[in-house]
């Protein structure tokens, strides 16, 4: 007869739970302010004179408003090199800027993928929360609609690499909201769909892509959106997931 050992579990608003998987970017990681940190150091030559607003509606179009092309990447449409390289052209054109086809759109391109990763860091709430599930017992881990090592890189270069368990896209070779990249995750912790929080700041992804696959999704509302029609688990920062061990 098999005989399993007792898992730790926490007892939280959300019910018990026994495991907590992440969405990382803009969950544990702060991908907006490297990305339009970036975008500014590498694209200020090509935009002089530039007001502070001007520069967030840059950062706006690149981050959020063009992410149709990163929808596409992970449709296999585009390479991820095409998906950025699409995006800074959109932020570019919205201010009459035209990144021209080769050696301009190369040495852009290069200068971002140089520059970026060093301004990745992890949210403030991040390493609090893995404390107190390190010292509950509760595994945890990421599940990213990016590929494993570039994900596993941003981690470790964000000071995150105690989140051993990473699942990216070509790890099943399928994307959220397919249950079975969720699935993984779970596999991979060790524990029950039933009681793994998934955690994300993207409501259909994360949060209902979560729920649908049996596990117990929570939408991270950072900034405030607009619920909607959402009617499910949200929290505002990480701080208001877990209990404190006592």
């Amino acid at each position: 007869m098999e005989v399993r050992a007792a898992r730790s579990v926490l007892h939280t608003r959300f019910g018990v739970i026994n495991g907590v998987l992440f969405d990382i970017d803009d969950t544990l990681v702060d991908l907006e302010y490297s990305m339009t940190t970036a975008l500014r150091e590498v694209s200020e030559h090509l935009l002089p004179g530039l007001d502070q607003a001007g520069w967030e509606r840059f950062g706006r179009i690149f981050t959020h408003e063009t992410t149709h092309f990163y929808d596409r990447y992970l449709a296999g449409e585009l390479t991820f090199n095409d998906q950025r390289l699409l995006r800074g052209r959109a932020a570019l054109g919205h201010f009459g800027v035209e990144l021209a086809e080769g050696e301009e759109s190369h040495q852009w391109l290069t200068a971002y993928g140089r520059v970026q990763p060093g301004y990745v860091r992890a949210f403030e709430d991040v390493l609090p929360l893995l404390d107190l599930l390190d010292a509950a017992g509760i595994p945890y881990g990421a599940v990213s609609n990016n590929v494993h090592d570039y994900q596993r890189a941003k981690l470790d270069g964000a000071g995150l690499s105690r989140v051993e368990h990473l699942v990216g896209t070509d790890t099943v070779g399928v994307a959220k909201p397919e249950p079975a990249i969720y699935l993984e995750g779970v596999r991979l912790l060790g524990t029950t769909p039933e009681e793994t929080l998934f955690v994300g700041d993207n409501k259909l992804l994360d949060a209902e892509g979560a729920t649908a696959a049996g596990l117990v999704g929570v939408w991270l509302n950072r900034v405030g959106e607009t619920a909607g029609h959402y009617g499910g688990a949200a929290v505002s920062t990480l701080a208001e997931l877990l209990p404190p061990v006592s």
